[in-house]
């Protein structure tokens, strides 16, 4: 027997209590639904944050609605779960959320001054230590994309003072880091003197540039993101040229593949 549709939300309160309503019927007749554990859903929330995420950079607006509430969903899956298991429910999430954003944000909610964004930062990360984290690094999670990791922990450092003041020191640790990448190699003849040791020191040079890109304000991880779009965009208006001059890339050599991705790139690809 079909269920009844829950009727469209009007106002925000409405309209979360119709997603409640329809997680509620669904947990309780759809065998797949039914079947759903935090664990499961795990992976399937991480793909959506990845969707989510391609949606900004390509300043989709109408995809990033439909990502924002397909994880909304998410969100309130794992809720319904924990209620099951008498361990939590959606108000609980939603009053330790705001709990947790009052108590961090003393300049709007209690007496303490600022001057700018980043002592509101540095106030958050001291709170949190005051809180009983045992590291300003423990909120960093263990599964970020490395790139991502690196950003973060360098923000989070800063936060307590761990940070150089001048950009100009930064960039003196990337050439820094670069001569001791370089160092490892045998240039003339093209080979690596110690594979251990060049890893090693090309993650000290990835480390290095982060941190200045995160000085200069630019978030490394949009901005290597951006290049692999624009490096596919390319690829593939070569491969489309290709295959409309009955060419193959096998049977093509560099320079062919180069007029066709110069043509891309004139083209704004």
């Amino acid at each position: 027997m079909a269920q009844p549709i829950p009727s469209t939300g009007h106002t925000p309160a409405e309209a979360f209590t119709r997603l409640l309503t329809v997680m509620d019927t669904l947990r309780i007749d759809c065998p797949w639904d039914r079947k759903q554990t935090m664990e499961s859903l795990r992976h399937l929330t991480i793909e959506e944050m990845y969707e989510l995420a391609d949606a900004i950079l390509d300043e989709d607006i109408d995809e990033i609605k439909k990502e924002l509430g397909d994880l909304m969903m998410h969100l309130v899956f794992y809720a319904k779960i924990a209620d099951e298991q008498q361990a939590f429910d959606i108000t609980d999430v939603l009053n330790n959320v705001c709990d947790k954003l009052i108590h961090r944000h003393p300049h709007i909610y209690a007496e303490t001054k600022v001057n700018d964004d980043e002592d509101v930062k540095n106030n958050w990360e001291q709170i949190k230590l005051a809180e009983g984290n045992r590291s300003v690094l423990s909120g960093v999670p263990k599964t970020l994309p490395a790139l991502v990791k690196a950003y973060r922990i360098q923000d989070k450092v800063r936060g307590v003072g761990f940070d150089w003041e001048d950009k100009a020191e930064v960039w003196n640790k990337v050439e820094e880091e670069l001569q001791e990448f370089k160092q490892e190699f045998d240039l003339e003849n093209s080979q690596v003197i110690n594979q251990e040791r060049a890893e090693q020191e090309f993650g000290d040079l990835l480390f290095s540039l982060i941190n200045y890109a995160r000085h200069m304000g630019i978030n490394p991880e949009n901005a290597l993101e951006k290049t692999n779009k624009k490096f596919i965009r390319r690829f593939n208006y070569l491969e489309q040229r290709a295959a409309e001059n009955g060419q193959k890339l096998a049977d093509m050599n560099l320079n062919e593949m180069d007029l066709y991705w110069n043509e891309a790139k004139s083209k704004g690809l």
